[in-house]
């Protein structure tokens, strides 16, 4: 089994830092299982690519085997895919031959290691049980660009039709302790097996290489499931870390993500434009029944709720602590009966599918997007436009262009700690006409707030609709 990682940074050797593996000679380990084989095919300031051979033995995995024998099972023994295809073997050479690398260590290159480089990953022959498709939903919504070629079942026998063994290439600007852990488990979660039997220290390691995007992924239920062999009592404890462990960050989040831009943005009194202008495109898209997702402490539902054009409110948050805030801010409790019945406030994620924001005629999101990282904003896109579905979309985000008109904020500087990133109004714009063909939706765009003829407004909002 082959595992090629190739860099085009230069100086392209520096690969080798961070594999603490010497591009100029070969090196070889020894395995439970077999040999694997570390060495460097290209090695020029350009380019480098370093290979990961793995070679099963088929003889040593049965000597340590336990299980039911008899006639099939000792066959199946000796005859499977296993020396010939990525699988959990390959998962276990990777912690053990490229350790430091995976868990992002370099004595030589500490910046390197921290830095994303562009990283080509190829392997050879990688079993998907669910087809491209899925193999697909899981790298793609992690920023790569995914190519595939599906093998037959045999070349000579055409009419037998493919297999489920592809080789694939995964291109992308990762760290390469990014790359790394996604392979780590995303190749025994493809092959849907493992050569060992699955216990609870299991589960640590699925968190610990899937911190930072296995809990907003939108195949993360599969995903869990699959890597811990289906065993569900370990499934549910994964799951119930996870959405507790990404709750208690959005808390810590909320609590300071609004300060630093409202004290950037108080002088031109933005936040009561963008109110202004999302609840005027509402209007004008004559809707009634509204999900605020992201409604933070409620200054958009308040908004809404002075306008008897909307008669059905909701407002969804990750932070109980924002939803409080909103309770009051709303003062719900003295609400005469109709108006309290307008509006209610919900807790959860935007990352996963809710059938209860399913229905409704808009949607807005309203300085969302930008605290999202690239796994969180693919889940998002598809919980709003795929699985809630509304028949309109308001969303606004930042317009890096304008950063340059705010004093005190250094040059290249976001507006805030936690945005994951500002978009131009090309990228922006970019972004959305992608979504809207993705989804079928149509979109237009808008400027929120005084217009500076060469940099813009310093918000842009845009709107889909079906």
């Amino acid at each position: 089994m082959l595992l090629t990682i190739s860099s085009t940074l230069p100086p392209a050797t520096d690969l080798g830092y961070l594999l603490h593996k010497s591009p100029f000679r070969p090196h070889v380990f020894e395995l439970p299982f077999g040999s694997a084989h570390v060495f460097y095919p290209e090695a020029t300031h350009e380019r480098c690519t370093v290979a990961l051979l793995l070679e099963v033995d088929p003889v040593a995995l049965v000597r340590d085997r336990r299980g039911p024998s008899g006639e099939g099972r000792a066959l199946e023994q000796y005859v499977n895919d296993r020396p010939y295809v990525a699988s959990s073997f390959m998962s276990v050479a990777i912690a053990r031959v490229l350790g430091a690398a995976l868990s992002g260590r370099s004595r030589e290159r500490p910046a390197l290691a921290e830095q994303p480089l562009p990283l080509t990953a190829r392997l050879s022959v990688l079993p998907c049980r669910g087809g491209e498709g899925f193999l697909r939903r899981l790298f793609e919504p992690l920023g790569y660009t995914v190519s595939t070629a599906r093998h037959s079942l045999d070349e000579t026998v055409p009419e037998w039709g493919d297999s489920r063994y592809f080789t694939v290439v995964l291109e992308g600007q990762k760290r390469l302790s990014e790359l790394l852990g996604h392979l780590y488990v995303l190749i025994p979660v493809l092959d849907d097996d493992k050569h060992y039997w699955v216990t609870e220290d299991e589960v640590d390691k699925l968190l610990r290489h899937g911190e930072g995007w296995l809990a907003a992924h939108p195949e993360r239920d599969a995903i869990t499931r699959r890597y811990l062999r289906h065993q569900r009592s370990l499934a549910r404890e994964a799951l119930a870390r996870l959405v507790s462990e990404e709750t208690e960050a959005s808390e810590e989040r909320e609590a300071t993500r609004n300060e630093e831009e409202a004290v950037l943005e108080q002088r031109i009194s933005l936040d009561e434009q963008r109110r202004e202008a999302v609840v005027a495109a509402l209007k004008q898209g004559g809707v009634t029944r509204v999900v605020d997702m992201g409604c933070g402490e409620g200054k958009l539902l308040k908004a809404l709720l002075k306008e008897r054009q909307f008669t059905e409110l909701i407002g969804m948050d990750v932070s109980i602590r924002s939803l409080e805030l909103a309770k009051d801010r709303l003062d719900l409790e003295r609400l005469p009966d109709l108006q309290r019945q307008r509006i209610k406030l919900l807790h959860g994620s935007l990352m996963y599918r809710d059938k209860r924001l399913a229905g409704f005629d808009a949607a807005t999101v309203v300085e969302v997007i930008e605290h999202l990282d690239s796994p969180r904003l693919a889940a998002f896109e598809r919980v709003l436009f795929e699985w809630a579905r509304p028949g309109m979309v308001v969303l606004t985000t930042p317009n890096a262009e304008f950063n340059v008109r705010f004093e005190g904020l250094p040059a290249g500087r976001f507006r805030h700690k936690d945005h994951r990133f500002e978009w131009t109004r090309a990228e922006f714009e970019s972004w959305g006409r992608g979504v809207a063909g993705r989804f079928g939706y149509g979109v237009r765009f808008a400027p929120v707030g005084v217009v500076d003829a060469a940099v813009g407004a310093p918000t842009q909002m845009a709107v889909f609709s079906r």
